[in-house]
């Protein structure tokens, strides 16, 4: 049976030990109007055909082009999703009481913060909102990680990853995270500890001493040797034998990747077999 919608980022989660994925089909007034078992579909054929059609993910507004994975142009400009923060959260004012969305600045980025290190190919630096533990980990297709230092807000988390960039990088090689080419000799707790002398002065007091490093593990049957990258502004129709997900890409035979993030806001029909 087809499922007809726009696309989002698949919800993530762990449940025995295994990461699980929904994909959930919105309407253009953002109602779900589906959702689809992504590790039930493992193994299957998947095709998603796109209807021509993008909205807005934000206002449901139909634009010809997607800017910043969702968004026409007047709400990348304007709505607080889209800030600049969000790349950069050491530009973030949500704690001074200033933002695009007073409202949604304090309820999204003016909360507690964790700064974390993540193992995807090396060790990068990352920020996200205590929330969003761990689906922000497997969202960057993340083999494991720790937490660094818990703040109150997201400036000050975006300042303290500033201070560590020097050591680390704060992007994810995507191919090789794709490619499984992960260094699993990295010790995470020696690494994180190390750490805690170059932090400066002022933001010592938020080093965390939770040590838990979390595992995750991908439903994927095998991984590509070479990744081609697949798009829905180069071809309508994408299918093939799904084997496996990672991170918000999925894994097809004949080593192509389709990220669905990078699609958000795209109507497609969807059809498992």
């Amino acid at each position: 049976m087809a499922s007809i919608g726009n696309l989002r980022k698949m919800s993530a989660f762990i449940e025995e030990d295994k990461v699980q994925y929904i994909l959930r089909l919105f309407s253009s007034e953002k109602e779900v109007l589906c959702e689809i078992d992504m590790n039930a579909a493992i193994g299957k054929t998947i095709t998603l055909t796109f209807s021509g059609k993008i909205n807005c993910v934000s206002c449901g507004v139909l634009t010809k082009k997607s800017f910043g994975q969702g968004f026409c142009y007047s709400c990348f400009s304007n709505a607080p999703e889209a800030s600049p923060c969000i790349l950069k959260p050491e530009l973030c004012r949500a704690h001074l009481g200033e933002g695009r969305d007073i409202v949604w600045e304090e309820e999204n980025h003016n909360q507690p913060h964790f700064v974390y290190l993540a193992v995807s190919d090396v060790v990068k630096v990352g920020i996200t909102r205590a929330t969003q533990v761990p689906t922000r980990w497997i969202d960057q297709g993340a083999a494991y990680a720790i937490r660094l230092a818990e703040v109150p807000n997201r400036y000050t988390a975006g300042v303290l990853e500033v201070a560590l960039k020097e050591q680390f990088t704060d992007r994810t090689n995507w191919r090789k995270m794709l490619q499984n080419e992960v260094d699993l000799e990295i010790d995470l707790v020696d690494t994180k500890w190390e750490m805690e002398e170059l932090l400066p002065n002022d933001l010592s007091d938020y080093f965390s001493e939770d040590d838990e490093i979390v595992y995750l593990n991908y439903p994927v049957l095998s991984f590509p040797n070479k990744v081609k990258s697949l798009s829905f502004d180069k071809v309508s129709t994408i299918s093939g034998k799904l084997l496996g997900i990672k991170g918000q890409y999925l894994l097809l035979d004949g080593d192509r990747v389709l990220n669905l993030r990078k699609h958000n806001g795209y109507g497609v029909t969807v059809e498992v077999e």
